[in-house]
């Protein structure tokens, strides 16, 4: 089991991002909430003069996005925004709800109380950044979030791959949902999902995560709560 957070080298530190860091974390959330297209071409100088930095981060990033499955190279060309189908973002739910309800009803009694205050930080930053409509923050902290919870399966693993598949996750409703408020009502269940935890309901837990992905291909990709492929979410 994960150490406790001021020990364990899981534990999120905040800090500064580097420039490489920025820009990748810029790029991925203009790609995820539908900022830069689906089958947009764009290069790395053109990209670089928009950032107000030179093209080496840029391509540097790009090429940590094509490895994500974000974009893909065109040779002379420069980069183009993947696409992504209803079925691509409903196998992608569906594979997140087979790992991640079951992996936080297993790690309801494994979550020592010191890791709490971490997790509090962390959905406390997740509120703050839906308030300012901070999308990069929000989906970064939310990422942290949810990885150190997972953390405490023991399974670095399933980390990874539960982290990777949230990334590729297209949320093209998330920002008009921050203009309406309507995505800060949605990050209090990350403080609901701590009280059960705490309290040692995983059946609870499991349920309130089941409701927190279903949000991912429905209220947050489109913006609306009646997505066309929400009935292929549930597992």
């Amino acid at each position: 089991m994960p150490q406790s957070p001021a020990q364990s080298p899981l534990a999120p530190v905040k800090r500064p991002l580097n420039l490489r860091e920025t820009v990748l974390e810029q790029l991925r959330t203009a790609i995820v909430t539908g900022e830069l297209a689906e089958g947009e071409l764009v290069s790395a100088p053109t990209l670089g003069q928009a950032l107000g930095v030179s093209a080496t981060p840029v391509r540097e990033a790009m090429m940590d996005l094509v490895r994500e499955g974000l974009v893909e190279t065109v040779k002379n060309k420069g980069f183009r925004v993947t696409s992504m189908s209803d079925k691509d973002l409903d196998d992608l739910a569906q594979i997140r709800m087979l790992l991640e309800p079951p992996a936080i009803r297993m790690v309801a009694a494994n979550i020592p109380e010191e890791a709490f205050t971490e997790l509090t930080k962390l959905a406390d930053a997740c509120l703050r950044a839906a308030e300012r409509e901070d999308m990069g923050e929000y989906l970064r902290d939310d990422r942290e979030f949810h990885a150190l919870l997972l953390a405490y399966t023991g399974n670095p693993q399933l980390v990874e791959l539960a982290t990777s598949l949230r990334r590729r996750t297209r949320l093209y409703g998330i920002a008009a949902l921050a203009r309406d408020g309507r995505l800060a009502a949605s990050a209090h269940e990350h403080h609901e999902l701590l009280r059960l935890l705490r309290a040692g309901e995983g059946e609870a837990a499991e349920e309130l995560m089941c409701t927190h992905i279903g949000h991912a291909r429905t209220l947050w990709a489109t913006g609306s709560d009646d997505a066309a492929g929400a009935a292929n979410v549930e597992a």
